[in-house]
């Protein structure tokens, strides 16, 4: 029996139910497909396809560890899982997770058997298995982002893609970074080194979750106590919240309609700098923290005015690490869009909560280089401001105060108007009586 396995967002030979399933099947071909329609949407990026680009050679070159040949293809998936089936006589399609219906219903009126397999999240993490493969499989170069109409897309310092990548990151967190995981959260400067920075890794597979349960519980064995006991039993709770998420695919989306507002807010030339260095952070690196993705949100919406939906996919464009499933049910809650109240950020306070010395505006926005510490996050009423404004760094495109309140104004009209304010540090002002407040996001997404 012919085995066809679809790899899809599960990168990877080591602790992989549906391959170990498909090897003990049958001879397997295994496959992965670029799909045009896929890289169409207004939510992807070529920051994204180079990440998984990275991946899929490095599960290419596992692969080959085991005597097989990794297909890469680039179509309509119907199209090649049909030529493929035909070509190698397939009787079994093999993939992890559940599949498109349309299909698995044309696989059953083709008489193909078609197998959906769920990763285990207990038990000792599975070897990579003895893989027999068809004979004389013909893989071909990846397809470059030009082919897939994905434009130029700089991010000088997006993380890179592979297996390999996402073990070192492991173990740095493990030995050094991690300790300081809940103190590093709350100011920017310091999240991207405390943070584990696995969340590409875990959106397309490169590591299961189990693999990394095991290895936080192997590194808590060994401090049980202290900062690290902390630290380490809260990215573990991530990870089981992580585990136990519906499916949720991404909303059809129209093209990204590139209106003035949403390019200045994408660009990081909003006038609002500390909104700004962090979309100019977002744009070179692909990542931001949780609550940091969400302030940018809110504030492009709320305070800006910008389309939810529209704001929203130029945000997952921008991210490396961009997992629907993960992304939209947050973005669509920060945007105002669900049953909950919104939280509502003021763009200075939060700027003053989490870049109080302005370290890290000063480092994205060099020129406001000239700007006194005091009128940083508010050059409009600095001394020197009608020789910076409108010349080598744009008027705010909103006034502030009158913004805040008409945000504040519409969230009370739709939800009801706050029994109190709250003031916390997280990025929180506002209070729904109805929906209890719930700290900072729990998830990367």
């Amino acid at each position: 029996m012919n085995v066809l396995m679809w790899f899809r967002q599960d990168l990877r030979i080591h602790d992989h139910a549906a391959l170990t399933l498909a090897a003990g099947l049958g001879a397997v071909v295994p496959v992965y497909i670029f799909d045009p329609e896929q890289w169409a949407r207004s939510d992807t990026s070529a920051r994204q396809f180079q990440f998984i680009a990275e991946s899929v050679e490095d599960l290419r070159a596992d692969l080959a560890s085991l005597g097989a040949a990794l297909l890469i293809r680039t179509g309509p998936v119907a199209q090649v899982l049909a030529r493929l089936c035909a070509r190698h006589a397939i009787t079994t399609i093999v993939t992890q997770g559940s599949a498109p219906r349309a299909l698995t219903d044309w696989a059953a009126a083709s008489g193909i058997a078609w197998l959906e397999t769920e990763q285990p999240l207990q038990g000792e993490p599975l070897p990579p298995p003895a893989l027999r493969c068809v004979a004389d499989l013909i893989s071909t170069p990846l397809p470059v982002p030009q082919l897939l109409r994905l434009g130029p897309d700089a991010c000088a310092h997006r993380q890179r893609g592979g297996r390999g990548q996402a073990l070192d990151l492991l173990n740095t967190f493990l030995t050094t970074r991690g300790e300081s995981y809940h103190r590093a959260q709350a100011q920017p400067h310091s999240a991207e080194r405390a943070s584990s920075r696995l969340s590409p890794h875990l959106a397309q597979g490169t590591v299961s979750l189990r693999e990394l349960d095991q290895a936080i519980t192997a590194r808590l064995a060994e401090r049980p106590s202290g900062r690290w006991a902390s630290a380490l039993g809260g990215f573990g709770r991530k990870l089981a919240a992580r585990a136990v998420l519906p499916p949720c695919p991404a909303p059809d989306l129209a093209a990204i309609a590139a209106t003035s507002a949403l390019n200045a807010w994408l660009l990081g030339q909003t006038g609002l700098p500390f909104l700004d260095a962090l979309m100019r952070y977002l744009a070179a690196t692909g990542w931001l923290n949780e609550p940091l993705r969400a302030l940018v949100l809110s504030l492009g919406v709320h305070h800006l005015g910008l389309d939810p939906m529209q704001a929203s996919a130029g945000l997952a464009r921008r991210l490396t690490d961009y997992d629907p499933a993960l992304f939209w049910p947050q973005a669509l809650r920060i945007a105002g869009l669900t049953a909950e109240a919104p939280r509502l950020f003021h763009p200075i306070k939060q700027a003053l909560d989490l870049d109080p010395d302005g370290q890290f505006t000063r480092h994205w926005l060099p020129e406001l280089a000239a700007v006194p510490d005091s009128c940083l996050q508010s050059p409009w009423k600095w001394a020197g401001a009608a020789r910076l404004l409108g010349r080598r760094y744009p008027e705010p495109m909103i006034d502030i105060a009158t913004a805040h309140r008409a945000a504040q104004e519409a969230i009370w009209a739709r939800f009801g108007r706050p029994l109190r304010v709250v003031a916390q540090p997280s990025p929180t002002l506002i209070e729904n009586p109805a929906q209890p407040l719930r700290g900072q996001l729990r998830l990367e997404f």
